[in-house]
């Protein structure tokens, strides 16, 4: 056993581990967090992405060990006080889901791409998303949703940026 300090979403955790268990089953089996699905075991699918330090990562290829001593995100923790952010609210509004099974691991990855790129075209959403599957819905609302968040993102920040400068 391996002992690790995790943050996840917001709480410290500290945990012994058997060094082969993968950060999916940590965060599903350990801590319950089965919001993060696991697709495929072999990292083709995506549907388990998180954020490792900021990153997005496909947690059925990252050890819990190697998690020791960073801070994780599911997609539990991002919607803050009940309220979503504006990509899972664009996911929503969008219907850029049909059975659910891969909106976990897409949300997860298009947040990586708007940190890096906050206007990205539908060629770069495409890319930034090739290591997602979804076997429902054809991708077109998914790429719809990521631009409408861009979108609805990049002018709040514009608003207040005008309301920072009047001020």
């Amino acid at each position: 056993m391996t002992h690790i300090s995790v943050t996840v979403d917001g709480t410290a955790y500290e945990d012994d581990v058997e060094p082969r268990l993968l950060l999916v089953h940590y965060l599903r089996d350990r801590l319950g967090l089965t919001g993060t699905p696991i697709g495929c075991d072999t990292s083709n699918c995506g549907t388990c992405t998180v954020e490792l330090d900021g990153k997005s990562v496909k947690s059925c290829t990252v050890l819990a060990v190697q998690a020791d001593g960073c801070e994780v995100t599911t997609v539990q923790g991002l919607a803050r006080d009940g309220a979503w952010t504006p990509l899972q609210r664009a996911f929503h509004e969008q219907h850029a889901l049909q059975c659910g099974y891969c909106t976990p691991g897409m949300i997860m990855a298009a947040r990586d791409l708007l940190r890096e790129n906050p206007r990205p075209g539908p060629g770069e959403v495409r890319k930034a998303l090739e290591g997602n599957l979804c076997r429902c819905t054809g991708y077109q609302n998914i790429v719809r949703a990521v631009l409408a968040a861009a979108e609805e993102t990049s002018a709040s920040e514009e608003r207040q940026n005008t309301q920072e400068v009047t001020a």
